[in-house]
């Protein structure tokens, strides 16, 4: 207020109460009504958090999300049938990020055909799986103590994925961008495998998602699949 020129009169009449409540405000720390603090804060040029840090408050956390479905302490946990029959049910979109996830070729090996008979059902694949000559890729390496490891298996999914390259309604790409998260999408359902710093992809969480509104949560990973997608680089079946 003095460094505005402001006095209690002025500010009063500014926001139309009682000079005396706005000496209250100085002299006892009183807290006004917010929408009373929020017209003295614009008129002040401050942040009314920073006058009154009694009005912040903290946004309610919902018990449960709408779109949760499922949460996993850790993707061991889960059986590779809860990805290949999410898949399986797939109509209109599949979408993959990965870095390698060479464990579903492993524990499921007709993944390959199970695609290719979504994507002759008229549904759409995109497999984004890592450049293991990247940067990141090396970097995620040396981050969960896997060394060289983690580019040997992106190597090994490429040669998994490569054979789709160039079947109708299927697109394979290599990425090159942080994975925050692996995604495993099929049409308004996905598995969000989340990446913590030093932890293997194994012995991280994995939430289930359904897309319940849009914007929301569901939302939120499938728009960054598609901007890491618009960064990748096609692959190309070899003749």
């Amino acid at each position: 207020m003095a460094a505005g020129g402001w006095t209690y009169a002025t500010l009063a009449h500014e926001v139309e109460i009682d000079p005396k409540s706005v000496e209250r405000w100085v002299n006892l720390g009183r807290t006004p009504r917010r929408a009373t603090a929020l017209q003295a804060a614009k008129a002040l040029g401050e942040d009314v958090h920073a006058l009154w840090p009694a009005l912040r408050q903290a946004r309610p956390a919902r018990a449960i999300s709408p779109e949760l479905v499922a949460l996993y302490e850790q993707r061991a946990d889960i059986p590779v049938s809860t990805f290949t029959d999410l898949l399986a049910q797939a109509r209109e979109r599949i979408d993959i990020l990965v870095y390698a996830a060479v464990f579903l070729h492993e524990a499921y090996p007709r993944l390959n055909e199970l695609l290719t008979e979504r994507a002759a059902e008229g549904c759409t694949v995109r497999i984004a799986i890592g450049d293991p000559d990247s940067d990141t890729v090396q970097a995620r390496g040396k981050e969960e103590r896997f060394g060289h490891g983690i580019e040997s298996r992106c190597r090994l999914a490429l040669m998994h994925y490569r054979p789709l390259a160039d079947t109708p309604c299927i697109e394979v790409r290599t990425h090159g961008t942080t994975l925050y998260n692996s995604l495993y999408r099929a049409d308004d359902q996905q598995l969000v495998n989340a990446h913590v710093w030093g932890v293997n992809a194994y012995a991280a969480p994995v939430w289930h998602l359904r897309r319940h509104e849009e914007s929301g949560m569901f939302d939120t990973y499938a728009d960054s699949f598609d901007a890491v997608w618009a960064t990748a680089t096609p692959v190309r079946e070899e003749g």
